[in-house]
């Protein structure tokens, strides 16, 4: 399947079919998390802000459709055996986001990240709630509304998890992507 998607990223638009990019993980040490390139390359896409918001020019149709059935993350599995994340566990985040928290909420980087969480479950469609905000604020309402109630989310279920949650969690994750209305 891996194999399929890799092909269809490469078919839709110029670049690489992997999209590599810095995050920060356990103990704050950053690592390259691994997903289908779902944007234009950076010579096609003309940049923009870090975070993406539902309508987003940069995003390819391939991209889009990858994005709605979270088939992007799949190259994630790779950080898994790499030790760098687990399933479950907080998303990881680009160091300029991480270096936002105070407080508590640093205490996330103890950690280790995942491929879900119930802050990922919870702020599935993260892309429609930016495109609410105007394009110059979104990535200030990122850094001071969602994220820390995404890091307090996923510091809660942390400080609780047991082996039965993260299956709890696992399932609720297959079951919304089966089940997503787009």
């Amino acid at each position: 399947m891996m194999v399929v998607l890799a092909l269809m990223v490469k078919a839709s638009s110029r670049g690489p079919f992997l999209f590599r990019q810095n995050r920060v993980g356990r103990n704050g040490e950053e690592f390259p998390v691994l997903k289908f390139r779902t944007m234009y390359s950076h010579r096609e896409n003309n940049s923009g802000p870090l975070v993406t918001r539902s309508g987003d020019r940069r995003v390819t149709p391939v991209g889009r459709w990858l994005r709605k059935w979270k088939l992007d993350e799949l190259p994630q599995f790779v950080n898994v055996l790499r030790g760098e994340m687990s399933l479950v566990g907080y998303r990881p985040d680009m160091l300029e986001y991480m270096q936002t928290l105070t407080g508590q909420d640093r205490n996330i980087q103890y950690f280790r990240p995942g491929i879900t969480s119930p802050a990922s479950l919870r702020f599935r469609n993260e892309e429609q709630e930016l495109a609410k905000v105007r394009p110059e604020e979104m990535e200030q309402f990122y850094v001071s509304n969602l994220l820390p109630q995404k890091v307090r989310m996923d510091l809660d279920y942390a400080e609780r998890a047991t082996f039965l949650t993260d299956c709890h969690v696992l399932l609720r994750t297959a079951l919304s992507i089966l089940w997503h209305r787009g």
